[in-house]
């Protein structure tokens, strides 16, 4: 495959285990480049290891395929030069000061220039004000923009944001958002996990990975779609009792508390509009809409084999 290719990530039949469980099962990927690119499931269904084999630090034991045109099985070496990671835990020395962090960062990958880099970095991200301070006493969110400097310090082609999000207020993950779209404008992949559904709905393209498997892959519009939900709300009054008299009826998968709303799903539209039906009365408003992506998925994790089970 040509470094040349339109895709950052294109790779088949991605594959590990640990021990006697199959942490990423005979994943196909492909993303285009500067596409920001959503990577959603639960806890523990493979997105962190599939991340971590992109990058070069696993191995994959089966599959084949390249990330920014390196071979994912034998030039690990170049993809870790190229790409930018960012864990799920703040992984910076908390006893240096931001400032140090980001040299240190640009020693690493022998950024020429370093001093402008690292100036420039904190200019971009807002930070140079707090240049000397120790990154142990940040908040969360400022603790995320050091983290986001310092991936793109050595001006990487693709990002890996491992729930980048988690932990910090809506400000700062708005302010994280319109920053991740101005890189992917100006031509950066981006390739990120994140259980927010606001966030997902931001990406270009989706992905769901349940258990290592591959569930669902598209836009917005095409997940939820292929999701084949129909899904009705009720407002009103004794709301819990609603829910548990649906649950076991038929066509009914799933009723879900928004707020003052319930939302009731199902795969079997007749059999669900038929239940519905029945469980209409003049106290509550009943409504048959559109389904959302939150419904969608939910319904996949449920429907989803847990491979630890």
């Amino acid at each position: 495959m040509s470094s040349l290719s339109g895709y950052a990530i294109d790779v088949a039949g991605v594959t590990k285990t640990f021990g006697p469980k199959t942490v990423v099962n005979a994943i196909d990927l492909q993303v285009r480049r500067g596409e920001i690119f959503g990577f959603l499931g639960p806890n523990g269904s493979g997105k962190t290891t599939f991340i971590r084999m992109l990058c070069g630090l696993l191995t994959p034991d089966a599959g084949r395929g390249t990330c920014l045109g390196y071979d994912l099985l034998t030039q690990q070496a170049e993809i870790k030069r190229h790409v930018g990671y960012m864990t799920q835990r703040f992984s910076y020395y908390e006893d240096l000061s931001i400032r140090e962090n980001l040299d240190f960062i640009a020693r690493v990958y022998d950024v020429p220039d370093r001093r402008a880099a690292v100036q420039q970095s904190l200019e971009r991200l807002g930070l140079e004000n707090r240049s000397a301070q120790l990154a142990g006493q940040l908040s969360g969110g400022w603790k995320q923009r050091l983290a986001l400097a310092a991936c793109l310090i050595h001006s990487p082609q693709l990002l890996l944001l491992d729930e980048p999000t988690a932990g910090v207020d809506p400000k700062a993950r708005r302010e994280f958002w319109d920053e991740i779209h101005g890189l992917a404008a100006s031509g950066l992949t981006v390739l990120i996990t994140t259980h927010y559904m606001d966030e997902a709905e931001r990406c270009h393209r989706l992905a769901y990975l349940a258990y290592g498997h591959l569930l669902a892959r598209g836009t917005v519009a095409e997940v939820i779609a292929a999701g084949g939900l129909t899904t009705w709300t009720v407002t009103g009054p004794r709301l819990t009792e609603i829910a548990a008299a649906l649950r076991s009826r038929p066509g009914v998968e799933q009723v879900v508390a928004f707020g003052n709303t319930l939302h009731i799903s199902g795969r079997d539209a007749p059999e669900l509009d038929a239940t519905i039906a029945a469980a209409r009365d003049h106290q509550h408003e009943w409504l048959k809409v559109r389904a959302g992506l939150e419904d969608v998925f939910i319904s996949l994790m449920e429907t989803a084999k847990d491979n630890f089970a």
